[in-house]
């Protein structure tokens, strides 16, 4: 088994997320992380899939998604030839004592503290998937209270194989 991310190119249609999501559900293949936003044509969506699989598998699921209508251009991005990041956002109980410590830990991580209350803080951070368990690593001993992540999303390196659709 091993992850492949897939960078989607899909005309901005309702619905379109769902018949990508549908594929996969159909076919018991496995999504580890899915994310979705407009490109610099609103007509147009990146979606970045990641899935597992052995190569028999991830060979169908970029075969099926290529065949879906809505779909512009797949891409298989590769480690060392892409940019990959992740967002987490992390509430984390934090009293008066703890919060020196806590920012000090975000500080060595280019990490922002985005929510101070009297009892908690979120914090937010933006890198790789290593950088983000890292950073958990460390606040292990603190009251996490709540984590949200995005899931990985990336582009390929340099500007060779560019679809530009206008």
């Amino acid at each position: 088994m091993r992850k492949q991310v897939y960078s989607l190119l899909v005309d901005n249609n309702p619905g379109v997320l769902s018949r990508i999501a549908g594929l996969f559900s159909r076919r018991g293949y496995s999504i580890d992380s899915i994310t979705a936003g407009t490109s610099v044509d609103p007509k147009y969506t990146r979606i970045t899939v990641v899935a597992s699989g052995d190569e028999l598998i991830l060979s169908q699921i970029e075969s099926q998604v290529r065949k879906l209508e809505d779909v512009i251009e797949i891409r298989l991005l590769k480690d060392g030839e892409s940019v990959f990041r992740e967002l987490i956002m992390i509430k984390v109980r934090a009293n008066a004592a703890q919060r020196g410590e806590i920012i000090a830990v975000a500080d060595i991580f280019r990490a922002k503290i985005v929510d101070v209350e009297e009892d908690s803080m979120i914090i937010e951070l933006t890198g790789t998937q290593s950088k983000l368990e890292g950073f958990l690593n460390l606040l292990k001993d603190y009251d996490i209270l709540e984590l949200a992540r995005t899931g990985i999303t990336g582009l390929p390196r340099g500007n060779g194989e560019l679809t530009y659709c206008k």
